[in-house]
């Protein structure tokens, strides 16, 4: 019985003192890419597709690279929502556009993350969402013909919430 005393007693100390430590330890805060805005820069990137005759269909992702939204634009394929996901995943895990992954793994020896993450998509489409340095997501758009104009519709969804971002 004294055993069983001393056991839970000590139990406590301990329980107490990790509780103590946890609280002492610094919180980690960053910025958080909020559904509305998400909301904004996808049909921001739509709106710049369309105005150029594309129709697209655009990804967003939160910094871990899970979806936050899917803007399926009309008359879009149903193979750009799986390219877009991809992209933005990409943007957002290696905090580079998905352009400038597709430069570094060219490189004959070059070392290629997407061996060891299939997720990961090469091509332009694909944009960081950026706060200040911090990645906070990414935006992709696939549909128009050719990488170079998806990059440009999915900065265009960036450029209309930059100013929210920092």
């Amino acid at each position: 019985m004294i055993r069983s005393i001393t056991l839970a007693a000590a139990f406590c100390l301990i329980v107490a003192g990790a509780a103590r430590a946890a609280d002492s330890l610094p919180t980690e805060t960053h910025k958080v890419l909020t559904a509305a805005v998400a909301v904004e820069a996808a049909q921001a990137a739509i709106a710049a597709c369309k105005a150029q005759g594309y129709n697209v269909t655009v990804t967003i992702v939160d910094r871990a690279g899970e979806i936050k939204l899917v803007l399926i634009g009309d008359g879009t394929s149903t193979v750009a929502r799986e390219v877009t996901r991809r992209k933005a995943y990409t943007a957002a895990k290696l905090k580079i556009s998905t352009g400038d992954f597709t430069k570094r793994v060219a490189n004959p020896g070059a070392f290629n993350p997407g061996v060891f993450d299939p997720m990961l998509s090469t091509g332009l489409g694909g944009l960081p969402i950026k706060a200040g340095d911090d990645t906070i997501g990414g935006i992709a758009a696939a549909g128009a013909p050719g990488g170079d104009k998806d990059e440009a519709c999915a900065a265009a969804g960036l450029a209309k919430i930059s100013d929210r971002l920092n």
